[in-house]
């Protein structure tokens, strides 16, 4: 079982000058779990989701997926929205409506309580990791199971929404000592390590925990890096109709890739394997550019 920790929420979705919006379910947890959904890969999902009209679609769009719902949390709370502006090269810029919201009121007790018994990885990320209390409640979760499941760690860093810098790194590095696998986009090493060449900045943070680091470089592929290599992976061509949900769709490829074979933390050290693992990533985040809104592939769409 992989089991994705974070948010769901709906995104709101302006391009360009216009003022129309345009709604999608979204959220980089939510994303994530879909895609595995998808690829045909045992998941569930650990969250919040309300029990107003976004919460139930996006309940039902989960279990279309065949995304195991018997985490989910359902609260009268409304849903937390997002506002994606996207601007002519596709690349969607985002702000937050989250107090007092679904996604965000995750508590600890109850994080834990929903566990399945049966989780091999797990991947946090994003508000998850941002925002109390569930940032709070996704660090428990990392702790309880970091010593029986690879943990996956998307930062995925929103700036805007971080009222303490200092103490959301402290939390990041806590993480990231009981984590396995590291994903980062080039704007999250921006942020993390200003003015740090890309591959020295990961390398340091392999040093506090992780086997290996995966940085996203939209168009031009992805790095994978370990302590003593990196190799770059191309992405395919694509037309981009949008940015949104691309590196979530790329964190869940990667994970269904390594659970289609019943790989382990242990085999990350394997860089050959996780060179596979990330082509067949920039693949799946390709083809969710190619559409509208965070709407990953099926397995079917893929090669086989």
């Amino acid at each position: 079982m992989i089991l994705v920790a974070g948010e769901a929420l709906y995104d709101l979705v302006v391009q360009g000058d216009s003022d129309d919006l345009n709604g999608h379910p979204g959220g980089a947890a939510f994303t994530t779990a879909r895609t595995i959904g998808r690829l045909e890969q045992p998941v569930a999902y650990l969250g919040r989701m309300s029990e107003d009209r976004f919460g139930q679609r996006m309940v039902d769009l989960l279990a279309a997926d065949g995304v195991d719902l018997g985490s989910v949390i359902r609260t009268n709370e409304p849903t937390t929205l997002a506002l994606a502006e996207v601007d002519d090269d596709g690349v969607a810029r985002y702000r937050f409506y989250e107090r007092g919201t679904s996604a965000t009121g995750l508590q600890t007790d109850a994080a834990l309580a929903a566990l399945p018994d049966d989780v091999r990885y797990l991947h946090v990320g994003t508000l998850g990791l941002t925002l109390d209390p569930v940032a709070t409640a996704t660090e428990a979760v990392v702790e309880h199971l970091s010593g029986r499941a690879l943990i996956a760690v998307d930062p995925n860093i929103r700036p805007w929404v971080i009222a303490d810098p200092e103490g959301y790194r402290a939390r990041l590095r806590r993480v990231f000592a009981h984590s396995h696998m590291l994903k980062v986009s080039e704007e999250d090493l921006h942020w993390l390590y200003p003015d740090v060449p890309a591959i020295e900045a990961i390398r340091d943070m392999l040093e506090i925990g992780p086997t290996i680091g995966l940085l996203t470089r939209g168009p031009n592929g992805a790095l994978v890096v370990t302590r003593t290599a990196e190799v770059a992976v191309p992405a395919p061509r694509a037309k981009v109709i949008d940015t949104i949900g691309a590196g979530d769709a790329f964190g869940g490829g990667f994970l269904a890739w390594w659970s289609e074979r019943g790989l382990t933390h242990e085999d990350l050290g394997t860089i050959d394997l996780a060179v596979e693992a990330t082509a067949f990533a920039c693949l799946v985040a390709a083809r969710t550019c190619s559409r509208p809104g965070a709407d990953p592939p099926h397995r079917s769409e893929l090669p086989s």
